[in-house]
């Protein structure tokens, strides 16, 4: 199973960083620094996900990706050449 995808980002409001699991609803971290964001993040994973468990609730599967990292469904899409891919294509 491949890893949820996981957001950092700086928050001028919160004066530090911010980390989040978009697949997980309201699992998040704050931190002083990036690491330290990921650090928390870690552990309110762990948290949520044995919470989750314990209450009987389904844990959704890892499926947000950014844009960058979609598969242009057509090659000859227009927006193909700047979509990133997960896998090499074939040639590549």
């Amino acid at each position: 199973m491949s890893d949820y995808h996981i957001n950092i980002f700086y928050s001028q409001e919160d004066g530090g960083y911010v980390a989040d699991i978009p697949d997980l609803d309201a699992c998040s971290a704050f931190g002083r620094t990036p690491e330290e964001a990921l650090a928390q993040l870690e552990i309110a994973k762990k948290a949520w996900l044995e919470a989750a468990q314990e209450a009987g609730k389904p844990v959704p599967p890892p499926r947000y990706r950014p844009l960058i990292y979609q598969t242009a469904r057509n090659e000859d899409d227009a927006m193909a050449p700047w979509v990133a891919r997960d896998k090499p294509q074939s040639g590549e």
